[in-house]
């Protein structure tokens, strides 16, 4: 019931090791100028009590990365304002990109990854967001994600 990208779209792994770069489990830096955190878009399973969730990695600003990385790690973290974002994670079970979708990170407590709002657009997987998926829509994303040469985009 969950997915996730290890490292924003614009990673590159000869990034590992320079000074000006960083990719944690958490949060990320590019060259000292392209910030990121990982947070969760989160689908209701309509007619069940579960929740399937897409891990995916959100470009800030660097003000805004700031002010997520001051309370990281700190109580009472929720009560911060949510920060607007850029997804940068492709999810290619999509036919139309989900690269630049507008978002909205919502800190949650210690220990759990932000929420991820989309912004309400006609993008399926804003759609999605907003009006939940099936059983078997969940089934198909397994499937894509789990042998992507073998299944179709919808």
């Amino acid at each position: 019931m969950n997915y996730t990208a290890e490292a924003p779209a614009v990673w590159n792994p000869a990034f590992v090791g320079a000074d000006d770069c960083m990719l944690s489990s958490d949060q990320c830096v590019i060259l000292g100028q392209h910030y990121f955190v990982k947070g969760l878009i989160e689908i209701p399973v309509i007619d069940t009590d579960d929740v399937f969730s897409w891990g995916v990695w959100v470009s800030l600003s660097h003000e805004n990365f700031s002010r997520a990385a001051d309370p990281w790690d700190r109580l009472g973290r929720k009560a911060e304002k949510p920060y607007f974002g850029w997804l940068t994670t492709e999810l290619q079970v999509y036919s139309t990109t989900t690269l630049n979708l507008k978002t909205h990170v919502h800190t949650r407590p210690i220990g759990e990854r932000p929420y991820v709002e989309l912004e309400p657009t006609e993008h399926p997987l804003a759609v999605e967001q907003r009006t939940g998926i099936t059983m078997d829509r969940v089934r198909e994303i397994a499937g894509a994600v789990l042998h992507p040469s073998g299944s179709e985009q919808p």
